[in-house]
């Protein structure tokens, strides 16, 4: 029987790979300091035993990676791309979600609870095996391949634009993915770019210039972009930009719905080190 086999780029940018449910590798964490895992887990120093604890809680918590898969949820974090793009399903901003998560690879979803299920606790995919738990949820039309559930996302936004979808999200981590997808679907697309810590300058650029909306990471290259851009702050910690006016819309109606306003300047508490990648 094949290894049900699951790649992250974790907590710091740490490698962890899952394979029949254990926790086999975890590599070196980049970061020392996260301040989204400071604030939700407690952890000042990241290291690779605490990289490790927690994917273990993970697995037991929610079954990650694993057919005890908890596919549906509520809000993780008050404020993060799965919590705005799961709001803008409800409320009718958007028709579809393109999203890549364990066990089915690169999807289109059209449910809130649905999408906050599958990514709002999960970061960094890097590779992953099918689960039957998270296909029967999903469904198997709504995937690449129920069989290799593979991560394309340029192949998700042909999925989602196939159909009547008037406007679809996708999420990219790869500059030129995000480039590729405007070109095909122009305003069609909410373009939201993630995992952005290896984004070079080139590629930060690039972000801007085909996005909605970006989250930072921990990368130095993406905020140096962004303090060019006219663009809407979110957070002081792991910040969100709203980039084109639909982006920025999107970012403030989140923002006023947990009673809170755009970043305006003042302290950061931003991840350690920045990642100057390229």
């Amino acid at each position: 029987m094949a290894v049900s086999r699951h790649v992250f780029d974790a907590i710091g940018m740490t490698r962890v790979v899952i394979e029949d449910g254990i926790v086999t590798e975890v590599g070196t964490p980049e970061l020392k300091y996260c301040p989204l895992f400071k604030k939700l887990c407690g952890i000042e120093d990241i290291s690779s035993e605490k990289v490790r604890e927690n994917i273990e809680f993970r697995i037991r918590d929610f079954g990650f990676c694993t057919e005890n898969r908890i596919v549906r949820a509520d809000d993780y974090v008050t404020f993060g791309v799965s919590e705005i793009l799961s709001e803008a399903l409800s409320k009718g901003d958007l028709d579809a979600a393109v999203i890549a998560a364990d066990g089915c690879g690169t999807a289109v979803i059209t449910e809130p609870a649905l999408l906050q299920g599958m990514c709002g606790r999960i970061s960094g995919l890097v590779e992953t095996s099918p689960l039957q738990t998270v296909l029967d949820a999903v469904g198997r039309d709504n995937v690449l391949d129920p069989e290799t559930v593979p991560l394309d996302m340029v192949r998700g936004a042909d999925l989602a634009g196939s159909r009547d979808y008037k406007r679809f999200s996708v999420t990219v981590a790869i500059p030129d993915d995000a480039e590729t997808i405007r070109k095909k679907y122009g305003s069609r697309a909410l373009i939201v770019g993630v995992h952005s810590s290896h984004a070079t300058c080139g590629g930060a650029r690039k972000l801007f210039d085909n996005c909605d909306i970006i989250t930072a990471c921990a990368s130095g290259n993406v905020r140096r972009e962004a303090e060019r851009r006219d663009v809407l702050v979110a957070g002081n910690k792991i910040q969100i930009y709203g980039v084109t006016d639909l982006g920025k819309q999107l970012v403030l109606k989140k923002l006023e719905s947990i009673g809170k306003t755009p970043y305006q300047g003042g302290p950061r508490d931003e991840p350690s080190p920045l990642i100057f990648f390229g």
